[in-house]
């Protein structure tokens, strides 16, 4: 019964660690010059395109939360199998199986694909960074209009 404390404690410890290594997403819109008062996203903007960048939204490699998670469940789940040497062995084979699983669940949860950062020079002298899905027809250089967030040909 002692073991069972001991491994719960361990899997609260993992996960509150895990959940303090959370990342932010990522930021829509930039600006060193606010709108206006009172018209926060009530009009559009104008301006153009100084850069575009591709940005990766996808999963990072390694391994991350899923694959610890898994294996503390599934040593948990192997520690309950057997008794003496089986046990460790069922132990074992439940972190590693649990690892394995954890992080397949967890990049298949993450697939993210490719996002554009847009650069805009603003027409009143001001500059803006929007993070978007798709660019469609957008170069640089070219006359854009922003409109709730998004950069749109002009």
């Amino acid at each position: 019964m002692k073991t069972n404390r001991i491994v719960i404690a361990g899997i609260l410890a993992a996960s509150t660690f895990i959940a303090g290594c959370a990342a932010p997403g990522y930021p829509q819109a930039s600006s060193p010059y606010p709108a206006p008062a009172g018209q926060q996203g009530a009009y559009a903007s104008y301006g153009v395109v100084d850069s575009i960048q591709v940005v990766n939204t996808g999963a990072p490699g390694g391994i991350g939360a899923g694959a610890v998670v898994g294996g503390l469940v599934g040593g948990l789940l192997g520690n309950q199998v057997g008794g003496g040497t089986g046990r460790g062995l069922a132990t074992a084979a439940g972190v590693v199986g649990g690892a394995v699983v954890g992080n397949q669940v967890e990049q298949r949860s993450h697939q993210g694909g490719t996002a554009y950062q847009i650069g805009v020079r603003l027409d009143n002298g001001g500059y803006q960074t929007y993070t978007q899905e798709s660019v469609g027809d957008l170069n640089i250089g070219n006359r854009v209009r922003i409109d709730n967030g998004r950069v749109y040909r002009y």
